[in-house]
């Protein structure tokens, strides 16, 4: 028998499970390339971690590993329940109280060797963690797209660690009685997405898309819904989503530099935004909450017929 060694969190609702011991050999090279070896070698244990029976389709894993980058304290690997992230911000806050559970860091500012970028996370005195996430940007602006079953709709194409299409005019109530439609209707633009070519930089895929609207608090400036690449809908406000959305509001001047942000989440929690411009660049800062709930071994038994996970492609779903 296997053990990997996890703790879990929740930011703002959403699951982080972190294995600290037991996790696959990736060598010591640059982080995107320990990613790939990963994937390619050992995806089973990216299963065996976040799926049923040991997880769900929500669960959001984080293999901490020894930084590449020499000027950060961390490196992370983030994945799902269909495969691997770029960026995860509820993750981050994830890892950052997990590394002060554990404790590896203080109050202060540590820095975090991502595939996407270097990531600056801050454990804040009360307890929360701010981070500094990488460059965002809006690639293109109210992107129309034919939906089967649903009509035209009309997005704009954002990176913010992950990339999303982030939709405003969608007649659509969002509220946590509604999951279940609110996915279906996502799912359709994701798919139909995909069906017309249309994509971020460089041909990479938009697997999470983002529905925005007015929120039900009076503390918040909007409320979204965002539907991941496993199709499970983030319980956080989404720390990659609120970055690309920071960054449509600033490139439409509708966010001053410094100016606060509060978004809100589909099932009601809150992170706090801002951006900083630097040589031209967006680097977004989100504040949330994140805790600690369980310390655990997972067993891996090969006897066991779904000691890997029972396994799904979404790809393939219709």
């Amino acid at each position: 028998m296997r053990r990997v060694k996890i703790i879990d969190s929740h930011t703002a609702g959403e699951p982080t499970r972190v294995v600290i011991a037991g996790g696959p050999e990736l060598g010591n090279g640059p982080i995107l390339e320990r990613l790939e070896r990963f994937r390619s070698q050992f995806d089973e244990l990216r299963s065996a971690v976040v799926n049923e029976p040991r997880g769900n389709d929500a669960i959001v894993g984080a293999l901490l590993c020894a930084p590449y980058d020499e000027s950060c304290h961390a490196g992370v690997i983030f994945f799902n329940n269909v495969g691997y992230l770029k960026m995860c911000g509820h993750g981050t806050m994830g890892l950052m109280v997990t590394l002060a559970h554990m404790g590896k860091i203080g109050q202060g500012t540590c820095r975090l060797d991502t595939v996407a970028g270097v990531v600056e996370a801050q454990l804040n005195k009360e307890g929360s963690v701010t981070l500094r996430n990488v460059a965002s940007y809006r690639k293109a602006r109210r992107v129309p797209v034919e939906v089967p079953g649903i009509g035209r709709v009309t997005g704009d194409v954002a990176w913010g660690g992950n990339w999303f299409y982030l939709v405003s005019d969608h007649e659509q109530a969002l509220s946590v009685d509604r999951i279940e439609e609110l996915t279906e209707f996502t799912w359709r633009i994701r798919q139909a997405l995909g069906a017309n070519g249309i994509t971020g930089d460089g041909g990479e895929e938009i697997d999470h898309i983002e529905l925005y609207g007015p929120p039900s608090s009076a503390e918040s400036d909007a409320k979204n819904f965002v539907l991941c690449p496993g199709r499970a809908y983030d319980r956080s406000p989404c720390g990659t989503g609120t970055s690309a959305k920071l960054a449509c509001l600033y490139a439409d001047g509708k966010l001053r530099e410094g100016q606060l942000w509060r978004q809100e989440s589909i099932i009601g929690s809150i992170f706090e935004g801002s951006v900083a411009v630097e040589d031209g660049n967006i680097y977004p800062r989100i504040t949330g909450r994140a805790y600690i709930n369980a310390e655990a071994d997972l067993i891996l038994d090969e006897r066991d017929p779904f000691c890997y996970g029972i396994r799904r492609s979404w790809a393939s779903v219709t």
